[in-house]
């Protein structure tokens, strides 16, 4: 074989691998966006696509925020204490019951959730939209009255919720705060927007 011959044989080669490498590279190329399509984008999530909450890493008394549906939702890991302080409180809400708000029927209960341990409740009053405050302790150590047991205070007109978001009697707000759909995936994670006909959310 000639040099000339071995020249275009390498030429050939090299054309037919860089052609390979391109069209892998397309194919990549190709698949990423396929990929990412399937994740719900930012638009998705606000009109409404489920959003997966990490609930592991909440201290007990402490709350996280999650966003959906372009709302705050408020994830309350409530202690044995803040639990024991819904019964004391039943003839100073106006719905104790949860009979005129808005929530699945798995949270018509005292704690108003799944479990008992995690409130999980949108972060807007129910007056005129307002954002509530956090007045998670007891006492007046917050501002709040000496008889205070702990939950929310709406900084626009003064509406009151307890630690299960039910509203206090003679408040500005109509219902107590929103419950809304959401189930839990394992023993570390809520997915919000998603219900489940199981009442324990598995």
């Amino acid at each position: 074989m000639s040099n000339q011959e071995k020249d275009c044989d390498t030429g050939r080669r090299n054309l037919m691998l860089a052609t390979s490498a391109a069209g892998g590279v397309a194919v990549v190329a190709a698949a990423t966006p396929f990929v990412a399509s399937l994740a719900p984008s930012e638009r998705a999530k606000a009109a409404g696509a489920p959003v997966d909450a990490d609930i592991s890493k909440i201290e007990p008394g402490t709350k996280k925020v999650v966003k959906w549906r372009g709302k705050p939702v408020w994830i309350l890991r409530r202690t044995k204490e803040m639990l024991d302080s819904l019964k004391k409180l039943e003839d100073r809400v106006s719905d104790p019951n949860s009979e005129k708000s808005l929530q699945p029927d798995y949270a018509k209960n005292l704690a108003r959730s799944r479990k008992e341990e995690f409130l999980v409740v949108i972060g807007i009053c129910t007056h005129l939209g307002c954002s509530p405050s956090e007045k998670l302790k007891s006492g007046n150590a917050e501002g709040m009255a000496v008889d205070w047991e702990g939950g929310f205070l709406c900084p626009c007109h003064g509406s009151m919720f307890d630690l299960a978001g039910r509203v206090f009697k003679g408040q500005p707000a109509p219902t107590n705060l929103e419950v809304p759909p959401y189930k839990y995936l394992n023993d570390t994670t809520i997915r919000i927007g998603e219900d489940s006909t199981d009442s324990k959310g598995a």
